[in-house]
């Protein structure tokens, strides 16, 4: 009964997500921004994905271990408000966003890959999950990222994070590419940061 089986296969993929681990082998982006963070973005399964990249000097475990440590992000990602855990590998994270905008939330599951040289995180946005909405929040139903670490040398780590840069709301469409640069340069920045201010200690 192929029917009924491509069917399940493709309610499945409704649950799961957007799934960003193979965000490198796209090809296609558009060149936001080209400094020291490079910031770029494509069309993939019809959302807009935007990918910042950088190179850390820290070494790959430190970076692994902030990135892991969703319960410590309000610390770090300073517009994330509040981190909530909802059960194994599952996330409610909540945003504030500039003035005028409402904050936007998302509840994700995540997984993390880890080979010798490189380390992926990735998490994408559950359908299925009841978690009531929060006033003056938007919920982006589609949330999706992935942090991919590939070790240059001992001290030295790639960063690329990508994103469904999709913001929902009444977010105008012709502020996305401003706020994706802001976004992917604001995060490695503050990654940075926090890993400089640990290595302090």
């Amino acid at each position: 009964n192929m029917k009924l089986f491509s069917l399940l296969i493709f309610i499945h993929s409704f649950s799961v997500g957007l799934d960003l681990r193979d965000i490198n082998s796209l090809e296609n982006w558009n060149l936001l921004q080209d400094d020291s963070i490079t910031i770029e973005w494509c069309q993939y399964k019809g959302f807009p994905i935007s990918k910042a990249e950088t190179v850390l000097k820290h070494d790959i475990q430190s970076i692994a271990r902030v990135i892991k440590d969703l319960d410590n992000y309000p610390n770090i990602f300073e517009r994330v408000t509040k981190t909530h855990r909802l059960g194994k590998n599952l996330v409610h994270i909540i945003l504030d966003m500039p003035f005028p905008f409402d904050g936007r939330d998302y509840i994700v599951a995540y997984s993390t890959l880890e080979e010798n040289d490189s380390w992926i995180f990735s998490f994408s946005a559950q359908k299925n999950n009841n978690s009531p909405s929060l006033d003056g929040h938007v919920r982006l139903v589609n949330a999706a990222g992935v942090w991919i670490l590939d070790r240059t040398s001992t001290d030295n780590t790639k960063v690329t994070y990508a994103w469904n840069g999709e913001l929902l709301g009444s977010f105008p469409d012709f502020g996305l590419e401003r706020a994706w640069i802001t976004q992917g340069t604001e995060v490695l920045n503050w990654l940075d940061q926090a890993l400089t201010n640990q290595s302090k200690l």
